[in-house]
């Protein structure tokens, strides 16, 4: 297997090898370094090493400067929103342009402001995520949706990605992630958490409700969370007293309704209650 780590400023190429050394090693994966920028002998070049050879890579990439990258915050946590931005801002040759908390806003203020990269948060209000993901796919082809997430199930990094998404960074990620997460995604590259990374290749083939062959008629595979939900509900549970008892927020016990409803194809949260009471949502089938 061969992983491709790029950067365009040096540091990025070494801190991203570092960072998943752990996920390489385990699975005796040969990395590639790319300096795409910069005065070095190796711009342009494909450098295989091995990855126990990490912490001596430093040494492949200079120290170059980067035009300024332009990316747009949109998080509905004001509080997470400013502490996303101060980390940001913190990075060399990186601006915030702009910052929204209301998913309706993001088109507008990516065609206005034409960011690089748009930070995204994925449970977003009056726009869920995934559709402000296709939106700018389809509008904005200059701007790469970076999606900083609290759901670091593979379900979800799978769909941001197939709707569009260059990258996926879970919000409890160390923060040295960011820049190598920026890096990635202005060099064209697509990234994902170590950490969600690891769990996607630990993790067995999906099993999804397909419609031809053995799998017809099976039910998609939930994540345990949502199932969590599902047994809450069949319950009699309301959505504030799931948010009580499972530790997390009125809105992320929405977020996990909506996507539910979506796999199943209903519209409505009686039929949803129907099918939470009924179970089966345990199994495949």
């Amino acid at each position: 297997m061969h992983v491709y780590g790029s950067g365009h400023a040096g540091s990025f190429c070494p801190d991203a090898i570092r960072l998943y050394r752990p996920t390489l090693s385990a699975f005796g994966a040969c990395v590639s370094v790319r300096a795409t920028s910069g005065n070095t002998a190796y711009s342009g070049r494909d450098i295989p090493v091995k990855a126990q050879q990490a912490d001596d890579i430093a040494a492949i990439c200079s120290q170059a400067s980067p035009r300024t990258v332009r990316i747009l915050l949109a998080d509905d946590h004001t509080l997470v929103r400013a502490g996303i931005r101060s980390l940001v801002e913190s990075i060399d040759g990186v601006d915030v342009v702009g910052e929204t908390g209301d998913g309706a806003q993001v088109a507008p203020l990516v065609e206005a402001r034409e960011p690089d990269i748009l930070l995204l948060d994925l449970a977003m209000p009056n726009m869920h995520g995934i559709d402000i993901i296709k939106d700018c796919d389809k509008r904005f082809p200059n701007t790469r949706v970076l999606v900083l997430s609290m759901h670091a199930e593979s379900e979800y990094v799978r769909e941001a990605m197939a709707v569009g998404a260059a990258g996926f960074l879970v919000k409890d990620s160390a923060p040295e992630e960011l820049p190598v997460a920026i890096g990635a995604v202005m060099n064209g590259d697509t990234f994902v958490s170590p950490r969600v990374s690891r769990a996607m290749f630990d993790t067995p083939r999906r099993r999804r409700c397909d419609q031809t062959g053995e799998n017809a008629g099976r039910r998609p595979l939930f994540t345990p969370r949502q199932r969590d939900v599902l047994r809450a509900l069949a319950s009699g549970q309301s959505t504030k007293q799931i948010a009580a008892a499972l530790d997390i927020s009125v809105k992320t016990v929405e977020t996990h309704r909506a996507r539910i409803m979506q796999a199943l194809g209903i519209s409505t949260a009686n039929a949803l209650v129907r099918f939470a009471v009924r179970g089966h949502y345990d199994t495949q089938h």
